[in-house]
């Protein structure tokens, strides 16, 4: 049985006490919501907060509401909430898909999407037991200096695997961030980094409260996810696209995000290129899934053939255009 480490839990009742008390314990202490990712790698010896400072007791950080054409979700809502939101399901279903292929049912009730946008990158040689991993020697992200994927230690290239992110890409999101004596709003697209230990620009102390999801009625977005089963497992590829529908049939501003690969989502670049504007024919989707396997090299930070999965990039691609399309019509 894996055992957690001792802590001590807090409740705190609003996002001015939680601040208060993470001020207080500083590096000791870590925000906690759903739990669902922070608990099993607390129990892995991953994490050894002394303080766990709880979020699902802070009324202002849940909900889901439409105000002067922003979608706005608080941070601790659960991944089921936004999953069966009628406002998202209207608005951006395809952030509602994203939210019910997190996991099983039982995950979605406890986890939330801020801890979905915070979700700790995973690799094959690091989500492992302390014994395993000191039998290896350790790795770069956690008490070694070797990454097991490339063999030098230079660089961690955990994989990020959170799904609801690359769908708040394209949609131009952003959220709220709290921090000792200001609030900061990031868009979504700049908030992750390329860096397997810490992949994400939320520092020791801050809080990602909200997020905003401007709506535009032009615009129609797409998510896939390729896995090994069809439910409870984490992505090997996640595919976002999203696109804004012309009064004469056409389309613009085609974009994508694929993630599950490296240790941050990666943007689909070059798509402006080769869609300048107008209909999203099949040599236009071929075109835009050929440069995304191009671009997209997965490597052996999950257990699956990293060449499968980039063969698998095209596939997906192509399909999410498809549907977009589709959808549209």
């Amino acid at each position: 049985m894996l055992r957690l480490p001792p802590f001590e839990y807090h409740t705190p009742r609003t996002v001015e006490e939680a601040m208060s008390l993470a001020a207080s314990y500083g590096a000791e202490a870590r925000f906690v919501a759903g739990g669902t990712d922070l608990i099993p790698n607390m129990k892995h010896r991953l994490f050894e907060p002394e303080h766990l400072i709880a979020l699902s007791f802070i009324d202002e950080m849940k909900g889901v509401r439409m105000a002067d054409g922003v979608l706005e979700i608080g941070a601790a809502e659960s991944l089921t909430g936004v999953a069966e939101s009628t406002d998202v399901q209207r608005w951006v279903p395809a952030l509602a898909e994203a939210a019910r292929h997190v996991a099983g049912p039982q995950i979605r009730n406890r986890g939330t999407i801020g801890g979905n946008l915070c979700l700790d990158t995973r690799c094959t040689y690091y989500n492992q037991t302390e014994f395993w991993r000191r039998s290896l020697g350790f790795c770069l992200k956690k008490d070694g200096d070797v990454c097991h994927v490339t063999r030098v230690g230079r660089k961690c290239v955990a994989a990020h695997s959170a799904d609801t992110p690359p769908v708040l890409m394209v949609l131009d999101a952003e959220v709220v961030i709290q921090g000792p004596g200001e609030t900061r709003t990031v868009p979504v697209r700049d908030l992750f980094i390329a860096d397997g230990i810490r992949n994400i620009r939320v520092e020791l102390g801050e809080l990602l409260t909200r997020i905003r999801i401007p709506i535009h009625s032009r615009t129609t977005c797409v998510y896939r996810k390729l896995r090994q089963r069809q439910a409870v497992d984490f992505p090997l590829l996640t595919v976002a696209v999203a696109a804004d529908a012309d009064p004469d049939g056409g389309w613009s501003r085609v974009r994508g995000v694929v993630t599950g690969l490296g240790s941050r989502p990666r943007e689909l670049t070059g798509w402006d290129a080769i869609h300048e504007g107008g209909p999203l024919d099949d040599d236009v989707v071929d075109a835009l899934a050929e440069r995304a396997h191009a671009q997209c090299r997965p490597l052996e930070n999950h257990i699956v053939d990293p060449d499968w999965r980039r063969a698998m990039v095209p596939v997906e691609v192509r399909r999410a255009l498809t549907e977009l399309r589709a959808a549209a019509t």
